[in-house]
C-alpha cells in the first residue's frame, strides 16, 4: 500500500508559538493607538487566517485599518515575535519517525510562507520536509483550502493518497473541502469540542500516536 503524503499544520500542532504570535498581534494593535486589556487571551487568534483575526481584532475597536494592521503585526513578528516559538513535546521525534518510515512530509500553513520557512528552519526540521507551503502576499492562498488544493496541484497528489494534520476547525474544514481526510490535534490551540465539532475523521491526544497509526 502506498503511504500516503502528510500535510502537518505549524502553529499548535508542530510548534507553540502563542508567546511570538499574541506578542506581535498586540504590538501591531499598540502601533495603531489601541491598548488591549493585560489579560485578554489571544489563543483564538493563533491559527486562523490572519485577515480574520485582524478583522476581528480591530471590529472591538471599530477601526477598519485590517490591512495596516496585518502589515504592523508582521513587522513585528518578523523581527522578534517568529524566534518566540518552541516545539511541542514529542512532535520532533513523531516528524522523524513519519520521515524515516518514508511518509512524504509537507507543511500547510496559513502563516505567510517565507515565516514559515524561516521558523520550520529555526526548529531544525526543515529537512524533514518535502515542501513547506503557506499563505503569500497576494492573498490568494489566504484561504487554506485554496492552500491544500493548491498543495495538491503542485505536488501532483490525489485526496486519497494524503492525509491533514492540524489542531484548528479551519485545518478540518479544509481537508475536507478537498475530499483529504484530517486529523485532529488535542494538545493545540482548538476550543474544547472545535475538532469533533468540524468533524475530523480522528482526533489523536499525543503526537506518537500519529506515528502508530502509520509506522506498521
Amino acid at each position: 500500500m502506498t503511504k500516503p503524503t502528510i500535510l502537518i499544520d505549524l502553529d499548535g500542532t508542530i510548534a507553540d508559538s502563542r508567546p511570538g504570535i499574541i506578542a506581535s498581534l498586540r504590538a501591531g494593535l499598540r502601533d495603531l493607538g489601541h491598548t488591549p486589556a493585560p489579560g485578554e487571551d489571544f489563543t483564538w487568534a493563533v491559527g486562523p487566517p490572519l485577515p480574520e483575526v485582524w478583522g476581528r481584532l480591530m471590529a472591538q475597536f471599530g477601526d477598519d485599518r485590517v490591512e495596516l494592521g496585518m502589515a504592523r503585526y508582521r513587522e513585528h513578528y518578523g523581527l522578534t515575535g517568529l524566534y518566540d516559538a518552541t516545539l511541542f513535546p514529542g512532535i520532533a521525534e513523531a516528524i522523524e519517525g513519519l520521515y524515516l518510515g518514508g511518509h512524504d512530509l509537507i507543511v500547510a500553513t496559513a502563516k505567510r510562507v517565507d515565516f514559515a520557512h524561516r521558523l520550520v528552519e529555526n526548529l531544525g526540521l526543515a529537512s524533514r520536509f518535502l515542501g513547506i507551503y503557506g499563505c503569500i502576499p497576494d492573498g490568494t492562498l489566504d484561504d487554506k483550502a485554496d492552500l491544500i488544493a493548491d498543495i495538491m496541484r503542485r505536488e501532483s497528489l490525489t485526496a486519497d493518497a494524503m492525509v491533514m494534520v492540524g489542531d484548528r476547525k479551519h485545518d478540518i474544514h479544509a481537508a475536507h473541502a478537498n475530499g483529504v481526510k484530517a486529523i485532529g490535534v488535542a494538545w493545540g490551540y482548538g476550543a474544547p469540542g472545535e475538532l469533533a465539532a468540524a468533524g475530523a475523521d480522528t482526533i489523536i491526544a499525543v503526537p506518537g500516536e500519529l506515528v502508530e497509526m502509520y509506522i506498521r
